[in-house]
């Protein structure tokens, strides 16, 4: 491991591969995208599109244009890259030069991307339709607009209409069928197109959600996907720290800012260097837990920017030294249940692991 004091970020590739061609085996024949917004959900959108690349994927979405050109030359011509977030005033001429294609996701979009479409000839791009999210994508009276005057999409190539569920981690929530029926609906109203429907959970819904291409994200990362049951993906994200010092508690103490914790004489504490600058959630003081040698121990006292603190004390002394590893997420840190205790979602500690971890890839070349 590291020997200049940072925590290790170790991503398993292999691991995440894995996890993608086990969605793309219970979807086919529908495609299976791989969706690297937000730095490839922190864990890094060059090294993870390559990864998934390299095992086949062909589709790739991204929140933000200037996402779409930093990863277009990393990625084979023939790979396709989506912005789910359009193509902002100004942003449509650069998307249509590097051959990125915008989800348009309003009227006025559309009549604005269609002009350059004309202008060049022709350019492909995708439409959203809002089904229930009430986040991004046409309202059903804009898709009938469409309908009643289809030379708003001259100039435009339809390569996929999608719409994006938003209680598909629940199977039995009614909003899923509500959701797939508009769709349905919907999307007969425009010209033929491929369709795309299924998120993660949606992926584990049933082949009537499976449509053309599925977008899994969390799942591929080692997220829970669906709310009720063990999270079956296989594990990609580990954070391995190592201990700084250990103190011997001898007479009562406090532990950190605030004294929040109390520890009684004959306790042991290690110190750790990881801290909310490290995407540690500070939430996670007096709740959290780590892995040392395969056991359980409590995060005492509240995190700090740079450190958090262990309280070792039911672990043999002779155990407990200066620069032993201990597994602050993964390895025993199941993302979901520290998530939980944090009062947020796997996805938000993912996206904010910081960048002071050195992070090493593990599995296929990236």
């Amino acid at each position: 491991m590291s020997g200049l004091g940072q925590a290790d970020l170790l991503i398993d590739l292999a691991a995440l591969v894995a996890n993608w061609r086990r969605i793309a085996d219970m979807v086919a024949p529908a495609e299976t995208a791989g969706v690297v917004k937000a730095n490839g959900y922190g864990l890094g959108a060059a090294e993870v599109a390559r990864a998934l690349s390299a095992a086949g994927c062909r589709t790739f979405f991204v929140a933000h244009p200037a996402e779409a050109l930093a990863l277009r030359p990393l990625l084979p011509a023939d790979r396709a890259i989506f912005v789910l977030h359009g193509a902002p005033k100004g942003a449509g001429a650069a998307l249509a030069g590097a051959g990125i294609v915008p989800v348009l996701n309003t009227l006025a979009e559309i009549e604005a991307f269609a002009a350059l479409g004309r202008a060049r000839g022709g350019l492909p791009a995708a439409i959203q339709i809002d089904t229930g999210m009430t986040r991004l994508g046409l309202r059903q009276g804009e898709v009938e607009a469409i309908a009643a005057r289809p030379g708003l999409l001259d100039g435009i190539e339809l390569r996929l209409v999608m719409s994006h569920l938003a209680c598909a981690d629940e199977r039995a929530h009614p909003m899923n069928a509500r959701q797939q029926a508009g769709f349905e609906h919907l999307r007969r109203l425009l010209p033929p197109a491929p369709a795309s429907l299924a998120n993660s959970a949606g992926c584990f819904l049933g082949r009537e959600f499976h449509l053309d291409l599925v977008r899994p994200g969390i799942a591929l990362y080692g997220g829970r996907v669906l709310a009720d049951g063990p999270n079956t993906m296989r594990e990609v994200v580990r954070i391995v720290a190592r201990i700084l010092q250990v103190h011997a508690i001898d007479t009562p103490r406090t532990v950190g800012y605030g004294a929040s914790h109390s520890m009684p004489a004959g306790g042991r504490i290690a110190t750790v260097a990881v801290g909310y600058a490290d995407g540690y959630p500070r939430a996670l003081g007096n709740r959290g837990f780590a892995v040392i040698d395969g056991f359980r121990v409590p995060v005492v006292g509240r995190v700090s920017m740079d450190l958090l603190t262990l309280d070792v004390s039911a672990l043999p002394s002779q155990s407990i030294r200066v620069g032993q590893d201990v597994h602050i997420l993964g390895g025993g840190v199941p993302a979901d249940e520290l998530a939980a205790l944090a009062g947020t979602i796997d996805y938000e500690l993912f996206t904010r692991l910081g960048a002071r971890y050195r992070r090493t890839y593990l599995g296929p070349a990236a």
